[in-house]
């Protein structure tokens, strides 16, 4: 899946909390469509993922909390899906109030360092 242009600078977090746990902003989008898909594989079909790529990164977040982020259920006759937890969905939030406190933190320092770009050819600003 090819991404639009950016048309603005973007400010991203990503929380390390060892070397090998760490949640961005590829990990939350993922939590975000299976909340709003009900669907591991319809969310990672919207970020343009494998299925075998956004269950890994789904067993990852799973792992790296006390209870689990997402719930799953098999597919079949009752149909499949999937859900946050209401650990994931506090992680989902938290994560999103952290980003939001930092970039209205640094809102002054992020124009000053617009500022002093270059000039670039309109869609190439990232």
């Amino acid at each position: 899946m090819t991404r639009p242009p950016r048309q603005r600078p973007e400010f991203f977090i990503r929380l390390f909390f060892s070397e090998q746990d760490m949640i961005g902003p590829g990990k939350v989008a993922l939590l975000e469509g299976i909340a709003r898909s009900g669907s591991i594989s319809a969310a990672g079909r919207e970020m343009g993922m494998s299925y075998k790529r956004a269950w890994m990164l789904v067993e990852t977040l799973n792992g790296m909390f006390r209870a689990p982020l997402v719930e799953s259920a098999r597919g079949g006759a009752g149909g499949g899906g999937a859900t946050l937890t209401d650990t994931g969905r506090q992680v989902l939030a938290l994560f999103r109030e952290i980003e939001a406190a930092a970039a209205e933190v640094n809102t002054e320092r992020l124009a000053a360092l617009r500022e002093m770009l270059a000039d670039a050819p309109p869609g190439n600003n990232g």
